[in-house]
């Protein structure tokens, strides 16, 4: 990466492909926020860079790099793919580590605590967040190449005219609309994305399904 091209990055901001992070904490932590972007459209993790987009640096570049590649290895299934950069940037170093659009999602975390389920991250605005389970199946279709093929019933042609009107709808609002259970509603609508029919979004803390 240019020197230029960093300097964009960092004026850019945090967003959905790009995070800030004034030192390491912890490799569990920074799992989390790799295992997001590769469930995602991928990004960059600048390490040395505070929020307000100070350039701090880092203390010690060798010791990052282990960590790194202890949460990559260790803390996330399956292992991510990333590579790395120093760059030397306003008299400090700025460890700058690129994960890209995995095709091997989704991504879980390792935790220690064995007992606890699967937690699996997507990247939403500038946040990393817990992925829904309709979010996870959603992700384990999207390496196929072919869209899934299915067949449109009354409930679906109620999905359709209630979108048309009123542009989205919550698995819960689908559950209700059509009178079946949640597990049937997120169902549907899981699969009507892998058909490329409807869209999933994720807004923030919102998450809701449109048409496609």
């Amino acid at each position: 990466m240019y020197l230029v091209e960093l300097y964009e990055l960092i004026e850019e901001g945090e967003n959905s492909h790009v995070e800030f992070k004034r030192k390491f904490s912890s490799p569990e932590k920074i799992a989390k926020e790799m295992i997001a972007f590769a469930n995602s459209g991928g990004g960059y993790i600048l390490f040395g860079v505070d929020d307000d987009r100070s350039i701090i640096g880092v203390e010690s570049e060798k010791s990052e790099i282990e960590l790194i590649n202890t949460a990559a290895k260790f803390y996330c299934e399956p292992e991510i793919e990333f590579s790395l950069e120093i760059i030397f940037i306003k008299r400090v170093d700025v460890v700058v580590v690129y994960i890209p659009k995995s095709n091997r999602k989704p991504h879980r975390l390792i935790t220690d605590d064995k007992d606890s389920p699967p937690k699996f991250y997507v990247r939403s605005e500038d946040k990393s967040v817990l992925a829904s389970k309709e979010t996870v199946n959603i992700l384990r279709n999207s390496n196929s190449e072919k869209p899934l093929s299915i067949t449109i019933g009354d409930n679906e042609k109620k999905l359709f005219d209630f979108l048309t009107e009123n542009k989205k709808i919550t698995v819960k609002g689908f559950k209700k609309l059509v009178n079946i259970s949640e597990r049937r509603a997120s169902r549907t609508l899981v699969n009507l994305v892998k058909a490329e029919v409807i869209r999933h979004v994720i807004n923030g803390t919102e998450e809701f399904f449109t048409l496609a």
